[in-house]
């Protein structure tokens, strides 16, 4: 399992998409980090009623060789994201106190000597990537405020990376 990161504050128009949801996905880490516990037994425990198909929206798609998905918004879709195997990468965007989710987040995941492999514009609020082992650099920006994150895709297994913004704005 990989690392958390949560990243420092951007200013701009919030949106309010699954606060429920959030709140208790990190909630449930941070107590589960406390315990010593898996991480993923919060999704588990998160999405564990049935899911409606009529609120899933979810496609794969391919960009440059490299597999994605990206959606997330109600619980139905939100649980059927979470569910999904087969991606080494999963990156969910949030902000503002109430850790809120946000979809609208420009995404670049740059390769060796910067090749950019993947780039998606209005993504999230969870995003799955499948990319060959090796290092990237994720950039992503929102309301103008551009963050960087080097991810280590080389043993194998799946890297999460959360990016929180702080102000809700």
């Amino acid at each position: 399992m990989g690392g958390i990161a949560f990243v420092g504050p951007v200013t701009g128009p919030g949106v309010v998409i699954m606060r429920s949801l959030r709140l208790l996905t990190l909630s449930g880490v941070a107590l589960l980090g406390l315990a010593g516990l898996p991480i993923s037994s919060v999704q588990a425990e998160v999405c564990r009623d049935p899911i409606d198909p009529q609120g899933v929206q979810l496609e794969q798609q391919q960009q440059n060789g490299v597999d994605f998905m990206f959606g997330g918004i109600g619980q139905d879709e939100s649980c059927a994201i979470q569910r999904m195997g087969g991606y080494n990468l999963h990156m969910t965007f949030s902000t503002g106190p109430a850790n809120e989710y946000v979809p609208d987040v420009k995404v670049a995941i740059q390769g060796p000597k910067g090749r950019e492999v993947l780039s998606l514009d209005q993504a999230g609020p969870i995003v799955l990537t499948r990319l060959p082992a090796g290092k990237y650099v994720v950039v992503t920006e929102r309301n103008g405020r551009e963050l960087r994150h080097t991810i280590d895709l080389s043993g194998g297994g799946v890297r999460t990376l959360n990016i929180h913004w702080a102000d809700a704005s």
